[in-house]
């Protein structure tokens, strides 16, 4: 490296975000994770052994995969080259693999390529680097907030080891804040930053885990904050709170948080908890979900794990989509939260959806057979000589307008789908069948 190399590469990391600037350069800095790199661990081990295999870091934003890769690249004294999975094209990736083979072999210096948002790849990427991992030239380190079973490329995950990194606690974020608020190489400890008890705990708050967000706004915070006399920044709550302007929330549309979240809705209404139901419809109306996917969801419920419990519940949930539909957000949040009590409240029954997919078994595992001559419509003459329509019985005839019939194919006449419960209406819908077929069928 030359001197200009040298003096430019200084110049960049004193303007890089706080984060940057903070990130560990030894383990005893690193701030949680402890079960993937505490003392004893495997990959903590691999890593001081200096004989790492290529590793997928997965976890939310803020959880420390960057950082963590540029640590692996201190502690074994490894070249670190990052690219991203989207920016990066194939002409990129195999100067890096030529450069690391030419390194390799004339200073024995390993690379570790660290890919950023791997599920990104595509196919011709994965093709230029696949054949340097194999053979020991590049170390891949990939980091996703995506689920690698399903983001991730096949090649890639069958090569590497899968390490999830969690969320941060609160003291965890709370040790990363005070550590940047007084160091005096990288942090802000120069800029003499007063900030209490009561504002750290705002802004850890805020931060919902994540660690950059809450480097982030320090920064700014203590920034924007002009020295009193003595050249002391007084950091209040207020100014927390307006530097961070909202909560940290974890959500995407269509990773692992939208999935996780949405189950986690269906879940609590299904066990008819309306306290819970309300909190996550709250929690993904606040992360911008769309509401009409929030709709379906809750019309597919009440057919599902409702049913004839309560048959309205169909209605209000179809009336809420539309209503969604017709007004929009923010009032369409009312008639959401509206359906979302009462379905979390109505009784249960999935008796209807289990009589369907029990049906749905015979007809796949079960002989086609014909239907039935005495239900078949016998619209011309040759079909009435043929017996169509023949000992139908039409149940307007009989009293009560119900009168035995078989309905069924003879090898299914005894089969019986649906089995209503004794919850809600359906009670009565039980005790009506069985006056209706008897002790024989119910």
């Amino acid at each position: 490296m030359t001197l200009f190399e040298h003096r430019s590469r200084q110049e960049l990391s004193s303007r890089a975000p706080l984060a940057a600037r903070m990130r560990p350069r030894t383990f005893d800095e690193y701030v949680g994770q402890e079960h993937i790199i505490g003392r004893g661990t495997a990959l903590r081990n691999s890593i001081q052994a200096d004989t790492l295999p290529s590793i997928i870091l997965w976890g939310p934003p803020g959880t420390g995969k960057t950082t963590l890769a540029n640590l692996i690249a201190n502690v074994t004294g490894s070249h670190f080259e990052q690219v991203s999975g989207v920016a990066s094209g194939v002409a990129d990736l195999r100067r890096i693999a030529g450069e690391a083979r030419e390194r390799l072999g004339m200073s024995g210096l390993s690379t570790i390529l660290f890919v950023d948002e791997i599920h990104r790849f595509n196919k011709a990427q994965q093709d230029v680097i696949l054949p340097y991992v194999e053979d020991g030239t590049l170390t891949l380190i990939g980091a996703t907030t995506e689920n690698p079973s399903f983001e991730v490329g096949a090649p890639q995950l069958y090569r590497a080891r899968v390490f999830s990194l969690e969320s941060r606690s609160d003291s965890h974020v709370c040790r990363i804040v005070q550590s940047a608020a007084s160091d005096c190489e990288r942090g802000l400890a120069n800029m003499q930053p007063h900030i209490p008890d009561t504002a750290i705990d705002a802004l850890v708050n805020l931060a919902n885990g994540d660690a950059r967000t809450a480097l982030n706004a320090l920064e700014l915070a203590v920034s924007a904050t002009k020295p009193d006399e003595d050249g002391t920044r007084h950091i209040t709550v207020e100014i927390v709170e307006d530097a961070m302007q909202r909560r940290s929330l974890r959500h995407d549309k269509a990773g692992d948080l939208h999935y996780d979240t949405i189950s986690a809705f269906i879940k609590s209404v299904r066990a008819s908890d309306p306290d819970a139901a309300i909190y996550w419809l709250a929690r993904m109306l606040e992360a911008g979900e769309d509401p009409l996917f929030i709709a379906r969801r809750l019309v597919i419920l009440a057919a599902e794990d409702i049913g004839m419990a309560a048959p309205q519940a169909l209605t209000v949930a179809v009336a809420a989509q539309q209503a969604v539909h017709f007004i929009g957000l923010p009032e369409g949040r009312i008639p959401l939260a509206e359906a979302t009590v009462y379905l979390a409240t109505a009784p249960k029954s999935n008796a209807s959806y289990m009589a369907l997919n029990e049906a749905m078994e015979d007809v796949q595992r079960t002989r086609n057979e014909p239907v039935p001559l005495h239900l078949r419509n016998a619209v011309t003459g040759l079909m009435r000589d043929m017996g169509y329509g023949d000992g139908y019985k039409y149940a307007h005839d009989y009293e009560g307008n119900f009168t035995p019939m078989q309905n069924l194919p003879d090898s299914l006449k005894d089969r019986r789908y649906y089995q209503p419960s004794t919850q809600g209406y359906e009670r009565t819908v039980r005790e009506r069948l069985e006056r209706w077929w008897g002790d024989s069928r119910w």
